[in-house]
C-alpha cells in the first residue's frame, strides 16, 4: 500500500483546478482516516523533525526477519526520493537481514548516483547483514552505536537437496571443505576420509560458488571504491576479504561490531547511544520496528510511507 502526505496526485490536482478551488482549502484527509493512520503520521513527523535539527533527510528501509532485499524493492526506494533535491546530502537508515546482492547493488548505486558528490551515510540501528552489508559498504561513511551490528559478505545459497528440502549453503565454507579434502589427499592419495568428502562435493557446484564468492568480493571492492574511498585513500581489497573470511567469522550471522569494523579500516562514525542524535534514530527504528511483520518491509520518509509483504 502507497501513501503520500503532500500531493494528491496529478489526476486530483486537474479535478481540483477544473473546479475551482485552491489546493489549500481542499481537505486531503477526514479526520478518521488520520486516526486510522495516525501511527504512520507520527512517524513522518519525527522524521521531519530529525531532519530540521540535523540538517539531512532521513529515508528509511526497513525489513522484518523473513523479508529478504529483492528486486521488487527498487520503485519503493524510487518512491522515498520524491521531492528529495539531488545532490544532496542524505541518509538512509538500514535494517535488514540480506538477500539479493545484485539487488543490493542495484539499489545502492541508485543513491550514490542520487548524491553525486555530496554525502550518503547509512544509519544501522540495529543490523544490517549480508547484502545489507555490501549496501552499507558503498556509502561515505557508516553509523553505528553499541546495538549496531554488520555481518559477513560470505554469499549463502539455497539449492535443493534432492529431498524437496530447500538448504542456505555458505558458498566460502563449501569452498573452503573442498580444498582442505584435496590438501589431504595431495598429501595421502589413500586417505579415505578424504576420498568420501571429496566424492560428495559436486563439480558444477564448486565452480557456480566459486563465481558467486569473486562476485560478492568483487563488489564489495567496488561499492568501496565507489563509496567511502572516492575522496581518500583505503586498501579495499584487504577490507573485503578480511570481511568474507569465514576462518575469521565462523557463522554467516555473526555480528562485526563498530569496533571490529573499525579495526577494518571502514570508515565508521560512532555515536554514543545517550546522544540525542542517536536516540532520534533509535525512536525512529522502534516505532517502525513494532509496525513491520516478519516478512513485511516498510519503506518511508517524510513524504511517502509504503509497506509491502514478501510473504505473499
Amino acid at each position: 500500500m502507497s501513501e503520500h502526505d503532500k500531493s494528491t496526485g496529478p489526476l486530483e490536482d486537474a479535478k481540483v483546478a477544473s473546479r475551482g478551488k485552491s489546493r489549500s482549502t481542499s481537505p486531503t484527509k477526514t479526520p478518521m482516516y488520520q486516526a486510522f493512520h495516525s501511527s504512520r503520521y507520527g512517524r513522518q513527523a519525527l522524521l521531519r523533525s530529525i531532519r530540521e535539527r540535523f540538517g539531512t533527510p532521513l529515508i528509511c528501509y526497513m525489513s522484518g526477519i523473513a523479508a529478504l532485499i529483492s528486486r521488487d524493492d527498487t520503485v519503493f526506494l524510487v518512491d522515498l526520493l520524491h521531492n528529495l533535491q539531488r545532490g544532496c546530502d542524505l541518509d538512509l537508515l538500514l535494517h535488514t537481514p540480506g538477500g539479493d546482492i545484485d539487488a543490493a547493488e542495484k539499489l545502492i548505486l541508485m543513491l550514490q548516483t542520487w548524491v553525486g558528490k555530496a554525502r550518503l551515510r547509512v544509519i544501522v540501528p540495529d543490523f544490517a547483514k549480508s547484502a545489507g552489508t555490501l549496501m552499507a559498504l558503498g556509502s561515505d561513511r557508516i553509523v553505528m552505536s553499541d546495538a549496531s551490528e554488520l555481518g559477513p559478505i560470505d554469499p549463502q545459497v539455497i539449492l535443493n537437496d534432492g529431498r524437496g528440502n530447500r538448504i542456505a549453503h555458505s558458498v566460502q565454507t563449501y569452498l573452503d571443505a573442498y580444498e582442505q579434502y584435496a590438501a589431504s589427499l595431495h598429501k595421502d592419495p589413500n586417505d579415505a576420509v578424504a576420498k568420501m568428502m571429496l566424492s560428495k562435493l559436486d563439480p558444477a557446484t564448486l565452480k557456480l560458488f566459486e563465481a558467486v564468492r569473486d562476485r560478492a568480493r568483487t563488489l564489495a571492492e567496488q561499492l568501496l571504491n565507489r563509496g567511502m574511498f572516492r575522496t581518500k585513500a583505503g586498501n579495499f581489497t584487504e577490507i573485503a576479504g578480511r570481511l568474507i573470511d569465514t576462518k575469521k567469522w565462523l557463522a554467516h550471522g555473526q555480528m562485526i561490531s563498530y569496533q571490529d569494523a573499525k579495526s577494518m579500516g571502514l570508515n565508521i562514525e560512532y555515536l554514543a547511544f545517550s546522544s540525542e542524535e542517536w536516540q532520534a534514530y533509535w525512536s525512529v527504528y522502534c516505532l517502525q520496528r513494532l509496525a513491520v511483520k516478519d516478512g513485511e518491509k516498510l519503506f518511508e520518509s517524510e513524504y511517502a510511507s509504503l509497506q509491502t509483504d514478501s510473504s505473499k
